[in-house]
């Protein structure tokens, strides 16, 4: 297990490091030739490497680095991810044409700047469109109808909003718009379906974005769980302590009943299931519960779906896939999961998995949008009225 493990990780680095050579080496042949003599190679590959690097650096130097440096870089990491995406998707099409040019005897010193300016151009307008998608959140919404009784409920409006990611990228700027069109929707209930934080709760808890978070408003209350990142961060109970001062309940493999008329059920993330304490199965944790009356269900990562129809559940909220973020991941993404993004019934159980507010990374969506939930549902007993 060991030797396999490390044989990933080998890889991955492999890949990351081939990758960035060779993006960087089609930066020193546009660089060489537009700048000639004023062109010093070594320099370039400094520069470059620590801007290819720069979000490793950040991590790696976490305990050591003055915040300020250690945003910074993360900050560049973050943007040079989308740039190895698209360098990826670029340059073997920029590499044909030069094939095809060079057999055609165009002279290098012709094709390569012009070349070099349209690529230029083309990742320009992808990431001016990509962070537009990922800045210019979107209100998304979806009515359905669950075949039980909520009490004296006709229907409930929930706001739900996943996959936030507080932190170094995603800040104040980004959770006002947040708490304005959620607080617009007038909801009854707010849900946010984990990774609320970015790994980090530090940032959240430096430029204070408790306080902004406070303004969200639901009558029947605001409920979160637990995502990946705030796993991979490992400072679960800091954020559960942050997230009980701003009013907003973390459930933890618990199921709450709400006003007598509806229950809700938060999970563990899956990387749970990794840990020394694991999670409860979906079935443990509705026992008792009266499953006449309607469940909901918030899950992270969109597994099982048939598992949480059986269990009973009504309506399942997760988030996680981000819709691939940047096309055409969501090529990888549709085939990790059976619902990797929007509604499916599946039984008596309607899934829907959100694309996410915030991002991982750069911010940018290419393919994906920033979206906020709007979830109608209406209450509808299937017990025929006496005449």
């Amino acid at each position: 297990m060991k030797i396999r493990t490390v044989l990933s990780i080998t890889l991955v680095f492999a890949i990351i490091f081939g990758l960035n050579g060779y993006i960087g080496w089609h930066g020193q042949v546009f660089l060489s030739n537009q700048l000639g003599s004023w062109f010093h190679p070594g320099l370039y590959w400094v520069v470059f490497w620590i801007v290819a690097l720069s979000y490793l650096l950040a991590w790696a130097g976490s305990k050591v680095l003055p915040a300020g440096m250690k945003m910074i870089l993360k900050i560049v990491g973050s943007y040079w991810f989308a740039m190895m995406q698209f360098g990826f998707l670029l340059l073997p099409l920029t590499d044909l044409v030069a094939g095809v040019l060079h057999l055609t005897s165009v002279p290098a010193a012709t094709y390569t700047p012009i070349l070099g300016l349209i690529d230029l151009g083309i990742l320009i307008l992808l990431m001016a469109r990509g962070s537009y998608n990922a800045r210019s959140p979107i209100l998304r919404k979806y009515e359905i109808t669950i075949p039980k009784k909520a009490g004296d409920w006709e229907q409930l409006r929930i706001a739900v909003a996943s996959d936030i990611h507080l932190g170094s990228i995603v800040g104040n700027r980004h959770l006002r718009k947040l708490v304005k069109h959620v607080n617009g929707l007038k909801p009854d209930l707010i849900l946010l379906p984990g990774d609320v934080i970015d790994d980090d709760i530090r940032p959240f808890i430096r430029y204070d974005m408790g306080t902004t978070m406070r303004e969200l408003q639901a009558p029947l209350g605001i409920y979160a769980v637990l995502g990946n990142h705030e796993y991979i961060g490992g400072h679960i109970p800091a954020f559960i302590e942050q997230m009980d001062k701003i009013g907003i309940r973390v459930l933890m493999d618990e199921t709450v009943h709400i006003q007598d008329r509806l229950y809700l059920v938060g999970r563990k993330d899956k990387a749970a299931e990794r840990t020394a304490e694991g999670r409860k199965a979906l079935a443990s944790l509705l026992d008792g519960s009266d499953l006449g009356q309607p469940i909901i269900v918030m899950d992270h990562q969109p597994y099982h779906l048939d598992k949480a129809e059986a269990a009973g559940a009504d309506v399942m909220l997760s988030g996680h896939t981000h819709r691939g973020q940047i096309s055409p991941n969501y090529l990888i993404t549709r085939r990790l999961f059976e619902l990797d993004w929007g509604y499916l019934k599946k039984g008596n159980l309607h899934a829907i998995v959100s694309s996410g507010f915030g991002t991982w990374g750069p911010p940018v969506r290419l393919g994906s949008r920033s979206e906020i939930i709007e979830l109608v549902i209406h209450f509808k007993s299937n017990e025929r009225k006496e005449e």
